[in-house]
């Protein structure tokens, strides 16, 4: 039997599964160990000893001992045996995460109370754990799995962890953006959406709307800090792609995204705003997509009634359709952001690409408002024209289960920039050569017809828009000069695509998109790097 003071280690020999063990805790290391320890004393852990971090225990019972003194030998021999139960997150392979339990079992009623004691006393700091959590479910999204995943899935792991929830099953569009406009929302702990994209798309609107107008900000200025929520978002996967759920942490899985919930586990995010004529149209987090993508969404709009596999059938159609767009790219590049698009470092837990770029951009951003460097008005930009059979432009890697590296596989979470790729026009077999790429190991943007940067800012302007739009497009002539002084001039007959804003349909061809560093924080960690010996497998 241990003893311990309050940062002492404790140590005591404990029955698992009707071995008798060792179990450590050491507040300082904040980890909690237990190994078999047949002979006297507690001895030293060997190989075969497990851990778990306090930071991933979910809660501490009082196991009720009645009726399971069904054991032999020493284990009979206990009186009246004491336990308690370990509820701790469990590493399953490709990045899920399970519930699992140990009991420890004891025969003295003091040591098994001082057990329960230390480790109720430190999850007790955790203060990052979540209480009170408002729950939107989309019934339809997806399958209509919504309520049933989370009924089964993440009520129970939210009641195990005495969560207590307010849930909001949405009965149409918009109904959790509305919700978080009037609800108040202050007396919860985050916000937690059930469905897919979409859904999420809908609760990071109605939250970054609501900050913006609980402070002040014009959303419609394109300029405009944003406020950053203090609430995080959770997402349980229920939808067709769930993209955001995928690339932040891993696997489209319910039991892992409930857990990151429950560690109460945060990720910051950047957001991109998409204006036209001084007015907000969207926001996205993902991908903003115009040419094959946005061609892709309008004309799968048309085809709901053939339900998910309407995403298949306008693919076929656009890839044969094969159209190409001509227009004006103007960007700012992202001189703060560390590394690169294609320097194949790929954004993980803890990353220190978005760290560090969120820490220069700050930087770069004192040293405008003092003066001390150029302002945006004289900002170096890139143009560049042409005809497109798409641009796109990723905040993260976009990776699904299709496509488990993404569209830009080494773009980042939280940097502030956004890939910008830009794909010209190239023949059928060409495209397709570059389409196969996402789904495989190669590198996607090594064509002679795909150009990828990192930037801030960008702007676009179709050709067709050019009269509708004249004041983008005369600004962009003042700011830039004259426009496709390097190309020939393009041949294709004008005509304008449409954008692909998350999965929601943006019609004006003439944009202005810039990037909002780290604005939301989710339920998340990361995609966490596999042990050394998954590597092997």
């Amino acid at each position: 039997m241990g003893a311990m003071g309050a940062a002492e280690p404790l140590r005591s020999v404990l029955w698992v599964k009707q071995q008798r063990c060792a179990v450590s805790l050491d507040p300082a290391r904040a980890l909690l160990r237990w190994w078999r320890s047949p002979g006297p004393g507690a001895g030293d852990p060997g190989a075969d000893a497990c851990s778990v971090p306090i930071a991933e225990i979910i809660t501490v019972e009082e196991t009720d001992v009645n009726g399971k003194q069904n054991s032999s030998g020493k284990w009979q021999k206990m009186e009246k045996p004491y336990a308690f139960t370990v509820h701790r997150v469990r590493r399953a392979r490709r990045h899920r995460w399970r519930w699992a339990q140990v009991t420890f079992w004891c025969a003295e009623e003091q040591l098994h109370q001082l057990w329960l004691q230390t480790l109720r006393e430190l999850l007790e700091k955790l203060t990052s754990r979540p209480k009170h959590l408002l729950v939107f479910i989309n019934p339809f999204g997806g399958k209509g799995r919504g309520k049933r995943i989370y009924e089964r899935k993440v009520a129970p792991l939210f009641t195990l962890a005495c969560i207590t929830t307010e849930v909001i099953v949405t009965e149409h569009a918009n109904h959790a953006k509305e919700s978080l406009y009037e609800l108040n929302i202050d007396k919860y702990d985050g916000i937690v959406c059930v469905g897919g994209d979409g859904m999420f798309s809908e609760v990071l609107h109605g939250l970054v709307g609501r900050t913006q107008r609980d402070a002040g900000v014009d959303q419609n200025q394109p300029r405009a800090a944003l406020v950053p929520s203090p609430l995080r978002i959770g997402i349980i996967p229920a939808g067709s792609t769930d993209c955001v759920c995928y690339s932040t942490v891993g696997t489209n899985d319910a039991e892992t995204s409930a857990l990151h919930i429950i560690l109460g586990d945060s990720l910051s995010m950047d957001v991109s705003s998409v204006h036209h004529n001084s007015t907000l149209l969207r926001y996205f987090v993902s991908l903003l997509g115009y040419g094959f993508y946005g061609d892709i969404i309008k004309d799968s709009e048309k085809k709901r009634w053939m339900g998910l596999v309407r995403y298949d059938f306008s693919g076929l159609k656009t890839f044969l359709s094969h159209h190409c767009y001509e227009g004006t790219v103007s960007f700012l590049p992202a001189q703060h952001a560390v590394g690169s698009p294609r320097d194949r470092k790929p954004c993980r837990a803890g990353c220190f690409v978005c760290r560090q770029s969120k820490q220069q951009l700050e930087e770069e951003q004192k040293r405008s408002l003092y003066g001390l460097e150029s302002t945006e008005e004289v900002e170096e930009w890139k143009v560049i024209c042409g005809q497109f059979l798409a641009i796109n432009a990723t905040n993260m890697s976009c990776a699904c289960p299709r496509s488990p590296r993404g569209l830009s596989p080494a773009a980042h979470l939280g940097d502030g920039a956004s890939d910008l790729i830009l794909i010209r026009k190239c023949s059928r077999f060409n495209f397709l050569r570059f389409l196969v790429r996402h789904t495989n190991q190669g590198d996607q943007f090594d064509f002679t017809f795909v150009e990828v940067y990192r930037v801030k800012k960008f702007q676009f302007v179709s050709k067709t828009a050019g009269d509708e739009d004249s004041h983008i497009e005369g600004r962009g002539k003042k700011r830039f000069g004259p426009l496709c002084s390097d190309h020939p001039p393009c041949s294709c007959a004008a005509s304008s695509s449409s954008w692909n804003c998350d999965g929601e349909v943006l019609n004006s061809s003439a944009i202005e998109v810039r990037v909002h560093c780290q604005l939301v924080r989710l339920f998340a960690r990361g995609i966490e790097e596999p042990p050394r010996r998954e590597w092997r497998s």
